[in-house]
């Protein structure tokens, strides 16, 4: 009797992901590469266990090679396997494209955006990508326009526990329940958007896996934000909610600011980040007696307006508190309690 022949296992590559994030001005910015299908991409290589010892060195020598910035505060955010994902498989497995891509993504912060020395390289605002989390002018037009209404629509369809379902996640994601809008749920917002349909590698990615297409019309690429390569708008948002999140617990924001800076770019960076405007007194206040700031005697010099008092990074007041964050005290009403999103 003729055995039976087991089933091929497709094969399983390790690729590391890199979100590299600054404040530039009044923007955030990620590093990004241009890849092979135009479309953005973070920086992404193969991990190769016969050169790196560990993660974080692969991770820090491809994006070195890559786009010659070294990186500098790193921190492991999660690991992106889900199958079906339009991988860089070519890139990653020397063109095997039946493998299985893993890819370990991670956060980086830096205090300015390196020069890069290519133009498929770039410094990109994360609002691009994510243009309903900006709130610094106003509730975004794209919310109220398109995205609701869409969200809303696909919150009615399918059966009653699926409905149900459904409008809890889009009340949580939204701010439309009792706790309002919450900054670090970038992710959750991103993955009801992606879900329903309303973004273009929903589409690509069901093609490719050979899924149902969602329903409803194919947005264009740029239509509901721009689409970047592969699953790397969800890693990005991943990003962007660890951050925000991890504003409110750790200094970490120092990781981004230059070694002197006045109380005015402290907030104006932390806004950059959570996306919506803080009340400025508050927040000077706050600042000052967190214990994580010390005023030098030096007056900042910087064109447009009076001088202002340069602070610092007090090292003996992080050595005591690395467990401190700063406050956020909101300066508009929350989204969703008043903006008429719901």
């Amino acid at each position: 009797m003729q055995s039976e022949t087991p089933n091929a296992v497709a094969p399983v590559a390790i690729g590391l992901n890199a979100v590299l994030a600054v404040v530039d001005g009044a923007h955030p910015k990620v590093l990004c590469v241009r890849g092979a299908d135009e479309l953005w991409a973070l920086p992404y290589g193969p991990f190769d266990p016969a050169r790196h010892r560990t993660f974080e060195i692969g991770l820090r020598d491809w994006v070195s090679r890559q786009t010659n910035v070294a990186l500098g505060y790193v921190e492991q955010l999660y690991t992106f396997g889900d199958k079906g994902r339009e991988a860089p498989a070519a890139a990653l497995t020397g063109g095997d494209s039946a493998a299985r891509i893993i890819s370990v993504g991670y956060l980086a912060l830096a205090s300015e955006p390196a020069a890069v020395s290519t133009s498929d390289t770039a410094w990109r605002n994360w609002y691009e990508f994510f243009p309903w989390e900006e709130w610094r002018a106003g509730e975004p037009s794209i919310l109220a326009t398109r995205i609701m209404p869409a969200l809303a629509r696909w919150a009615r369809r399918g059966a009653a526990n699926e409905r149900g379902e459904r409008a809890a996640r889009l009340a949580l994601a939204f701010g439309l329940d009792e706790a309002g809008w919450l900054e670090e749920r970038a992710l959750d917002r991103y993955e009801l958007i992606y879900d329903a349909g309303l973004v273009a590698e929903a589409w690509r990615d069901a093609r490719n896996a050979g899924r149902d297409l969602p329903q409803g019309y194919e947005p264009s690429p740029g239509e509901i934000g721009a689409a970047m390569a592969s699953d790397h708008r969800r890693i990005l948002a991943t990003a962007i909610g660890r951050l925000r999140g991890k504003l409110k617990y750790r200094p970490v924001i120092f990781e981004m600011m230059p070694d002197e800076f006045t109380l005015l770019e402290l907030q104006l960076a932390v806004e950059a980040i959570v996306g919506f405007e803080l009340h400025k007194q508050n927040f000077r206040r706050s600042a000052e007696q967190s214990g994580l700031v010390q005023r030098t005697n030096r007056l900042s010099q910087r064109a447009g307006g009076r001088p202002a008092a340069l602070f610092a990074l007090d090292r003996t007041g992080l050595a005591e508190r690395t467990k401190l964050g700063l406050a956020i005290p909101r300066l508009r009403v929350s989204p969703g309690a008043s903006s008429g999103i719901a």
